[in-house]
């Protein structure tokens, strides 16, 4: 697989702007087991550019999931719609924590679809979220 290089003071500025967390399941950066990923929001293949405001953070499951898509169907409606853009777009405005802080629910069309295509709530992850909650960690305040 060919990688695009994005200069390291880039990588820096986008990491920095994003908290050091990943844009759409917002784990922080000392909790996840690797290196979160510059993710190209809108991917080279569909257009997109490599600029700093094309670039956000994003963990490993989620980037992977999230690979040269910008859409995803709403699982309510049917409907294909644009996928959550954590640069531009405020989470809480289309996600909210289950009451055990461990899922992520999606408030609108936009958020369930980005729930569902990138597997927000794989047992893997809720697992993981539930032993973040009772350490204290977990949900991230904004």
């Amino acid at each position: 697989m060919n990688r695009v290089h994005i200069p390291e003071y880039l990588r820096e500025r986008v990491r920095e702007q994003a908290g050091n967390r990943c844009g759409y399941c917002l784990s922080r950066q000392e909790y996840v087991w690797g290196v979160l990923e510059v993710d190209h929001i809108i991917p080279l293949k569909a257009g997109g550019a490599n600029t700093e405001e094309n670039l956000w953070l994003a963990c490993r499951p989620c980037n992977s999931c999230k690979s040269n898509r910008i859409e995803a169907e709403d699982p309510a409606t049917g409907q294909n719609v644009s996928l959550f853009n954590p640069r531009t777009q405020l989470w809480q405005a289309h996600f909210t924590w289950s009451d055990n802080g461990a899922q992520i629910k999606g408030l609108t069309p936009t958020g369930r679809a980005t729930v569902v295509a990138l597997r927000l709530n794989d047992s893997r992850r809720v697992a993981m979220r539930k032993l973040w909650v009772e350490v204290g960690w977990h949900p991230p305040e904004f």
